[in-house]
């Protein structure tokens, strides 16, 4: 059996913390407000759509290495919409926005490539509607 990524533990009131066994690092999560929560952390499905963002981000900034560009400073807008009966998340519409860089189109493709095809994407649930948009900031002219 491999060792555990992380550890969950129920606090009450609808909030959970999480430890990252690697770092140490801990999250706590929330019930939202419209399902009995105070919304005064990410709930359990915030973390499922914002992770969609952060690994395409991970997964960007690792082809721009190897292709020799960058996209630091890169950013997302994240919303996920809700569905009822079963609830579930519906959609996630992911709006990404790029620093100014002078991109060739194939280093275009490659990111547009990513934000469709990163691991926590092609893991989400085929029925979960996936809004991507990407903007890339116009470079500044040289003289």
């Amino acid at each position: 059996m491999s060792t555990p990524t992380a550890t969950v533990v129920y606090e009450g009131h609808l909030r959970c913390r999480l430890t990252h066994h690697f770092s140490g690092t801990t999250i706590l999560t929330d019930a939202p407000l419209d399902n009995h929560g105070k919304a005064e952390s990410f709930s359990p499905t915030d973390l499922a759509a914002t992770s969609a963002a952060a690994c395409a981000l991970t997964i960007m900034g690792i082809a721009a290495r190897e292709h020799g560009f960058s996209i630091d400073g890169a950013r997302a807008e994240v919303t996920k919409i809700m569905a009822a009966n079963p609830r579930r998340i519906a959609e996630i519409h992911i709006h990404f926005f790029f620093p100014p860089f002078p991109y060739s189109d194939a280093h275009r493709r490659l990111i547009e490539h990513i934000a469709h095809n990163c691991p926590v994407m092609i893991s989400l649930h085929p029925e979960i509607h996936k809004a991507v948009s990407l903007s890339f900031a116009k470079a500044a002219a040289t003289s």
